[in-house]
């Protein structure tokens, strides 16, 4: 036995590589069958999977041909290359030229087709740029290429995903998939906390949200497919816009883990970096937020889809954002021929990243709940003491909302919110700023709930929810770490993984902070910009607030299709409005509005 034993290890080590091609083999051939057995069976069903796995199968020969014929490739477009660098002086001008008249056009076709508020939203984006060349470190050494082809990734992207079906549907599809995956974690919550989990939201829902996705991102970590994924993320943004490679990698990163885990992918680099890099590391952190949370947020109602388009747009953001707010002016010592390398997981088996993964995420859900205690108590100190102050002055509604909603509302108003928004807007953005984002969200999550769930729109002359357009805008603009509790986070964090560069850390991190908070509101313009204006309230609570003609104006656009909707129902003798009939007041607007004499009217 031990003789057999001994020839059968001997010719597993002879044939070692072509025995693990042939298992491979194997399990790709039973995998592709089984997805050509679903398509056969239903391909409407299937076809994520099957556009899963076409996917990978593209990634996987770019990576084989990449792989072996890299040296290839690179002389083959060695003299197109060479040209490009001959003729860039150029080229570059009129590729700038190109680009601003593209988008202009296109405003100008766009403003006459959905009206003229996307304008706003452009020149606030305008606004800002101007406002981050000023207050540069070097204003006169900017280099226009990452920030130009930074906020074309963003339009491009943004455009993709928020004006074609195609790309809305995905990240729509998205959402939906991450929202019920997130749906798991409501089972250990349950067996933990019992069935009445639900009574204590945030603690016995929301938390356990982060720990579950901890879990999977450090399983993922493990398996090597976030390092691939976001090293492909990463490459992409180095070729397009020309940084380095560092901080590609680590803006790239940022889309899907934390501000202080995403530098860990370069630690060995991270002591040579010059002060431009280190800026645009720590700005990636600051304007973009952690996969973790981003289940969190999701949970209190947010719009799954904005978030993650948020999340994606505000990477070539933050690059762009930080190379006009600290320009390079030293030569960058690490690039991809010094043979960059990302740094892997720690754990040994799949089972113990698991484990490691839930123990990480104790910290952060400590750090959460407890800086949310401090924070809320804080607040409703701050906002008794500011209402005393007030009511010296007979201003008792003085608070720390108002004094923020004051502050940021010509921002908000730049972005393309709504006027009679800005100022909510402009509370939340206080919120994010010297609080933190989960905070916002919280406060955002009860303006949604509140239009949902429809009511009258000012009481007492406040307003109780927003616009549809406000809401999604006030998404982008929040979608960050950038507060001063994360300030010191960010600070803590790369001193202890890079302690060379302390000075150089705290001496930038706040810059960064500012170049973060300007980066998610550029995102923010240009979802502005983007957002296609749709029916915002609805009908039912449309015609119930207009047949006073308070809150909305008597003949809006709304107003019209929304009547004009209801005749065509009423002809289909289809019920359209909560609770079966409609009111005769909605009737009688609509006949006054439309002018109709109809069946109905009569």
């Amino acid at each position: 036995l031990e003789k057999s034993y001994d020839r059968v290890c001997e010719f597993y080590e002879k044939y070692k590589s072509r025995i693990h091609y042939v298992i491979y083999g194997i399990l790709i051939t039973a995998y592709l069958a089984v997805v050509i057995a679903a398509c056969i069976l239903n391909f409407q069903r299937s076809l994520p999977l099957f556009v899963i796995t076409v996917l990978a199968i593209l990634f996987i020969c770019w990576d084989f041909f990449i792989a072996k014929y890299e040296d290839k490739i690179i002389a083959f477009f060695s003299a197109g290359e060479r040209y490009l660098k001959k003729q860039w002086f150029w080229l570059k001008w009129v590729s700038c030229a190109a680009f601003i008249i593209t988008i202009v056009c296109w405003l100008i076709f766009d403003t006459t087709k959905q009206g003229s508020r996307q304008l706003i939203s452009f020149g606030g984006l305008v606004m800002y740029i101007l406002l981050m060349l000023i207050f540069s470190k070097y204003p006169t050494r900017v280099a226009w290429r990452p920030v130009f082809s930074g906020i074309g990734m963003q339009f491009i992207l943004g455009l993709l995903i928020l004006r074609t079906k195609v790309g809305f549907d995905v990240f729509n599809w998205l959402g939906i998939q991450i929202q019920t995956f997130l749906e798991y974690s409501d089972t250990g919550a349950k067996f933990v906390f019992g069935d009445k989990y639900m009574d204590h939201f945030f603690a016995f829902k929301v938390l356990p949200i982060v720990v579950f996705f901890s879990t999977v991102m450090s399983m993922l970590y493990h398996v090597g497919f976030m390092q691939w994924l976001i090293g492909k993320v990463g490459w992409i943004m180095h070729i397009f816009m020309g940084t380095t490679p560092v901080e590609s990698l680590v803006a790239a990163g940022n889309i899907f883990v934390g501000q202080t885990e995403s530098p860990l992918l370069v630690r060995p680099y991270l002591p040579h970096i010059t002060k431009s890099e280190l800026h645009a590391v720590m700005t990636a952190g600051f304007s973009t937020i952690a996969g973790s949370v981003l289940g969190a947020y999701i949970s209190f109602g947010v719009s799954s889809s904005h978030l993650l388009t948020a999340s994606v747009m505000s990477a070539p953001a933050s690059l762009a954002a930080s190379k006009l707010f600290w320009p390079e002016t030293e030569k960058p010592p690490v690039t991809l021929r010094s043979g960059l390398q990302m740094a892997k997981g720690e754990s040994r088996n799949l089972l113990e990243a698991a484990s490691q993964g839930a123990s990480t995420s104790v910290t952060l859900i400590a750090n959460i709940a407890v800086n949310l205690i401090s924070f809320l108590a804080l607040l409703s100190f701050l906002d008794s003491s500011l209402s005393w102050v007030g009511n010296l002055f007979d201003y008792p509604q003085l608070n720390f909302e108002n004094i923020c909603a004051y502050v940021f509302m010509p921002f908000s108003f730049m972005m393309g919110v709504d006027w009679e928004d800005s100022f909510i807007v402009g509370g939340l953005l206080g919120y994010k700023t010297f609080f933190n984002e989960f905070l916002a969200y919280e406060r955002l999550s009860k303006l949604i709930h509140n239009r949902e769930k429809g009511g009258s729109m000012y009481i007492n002359g406040v307003k109780q929810y927003m616009t549809v357009r406000s809401e999604v805008i006030a998404t982008y603009a929040l979608c960050g770490f950038a507060n001063f509790g994360s300030l010191g986070l960010v600070i803590g964090g790369l001193t202890s993984i890079a302690p060379s560069k302390k000075k150089e850390i705290a001496d930038g991190a706040f810059r960064a902070m500012i170049a973060g908070t300007a980066a998610c509101f550029m995102t923010a313009c240009v979802a502005g910009m983007l957002t296609v204006p749709g029916l915002e309230v609805p009908c039912h609570m449309l015609l119930g607030n207009a047949s006073s003609f308070t809150d909305f104006p008597a003949n809006s656009t709304e107003l019209v299709e929304c009547c004009q909707y209801l005749f065509a129902s009423a002809n289909h003798s289809e019920k359209i409005f909560p609770g079966g009939n409609d009111s005769l007041s909605s009737w009688k607007v609509c006949c006054q509005v439309l002018g109709r004499l109809a069946f109905h009217c009569t």
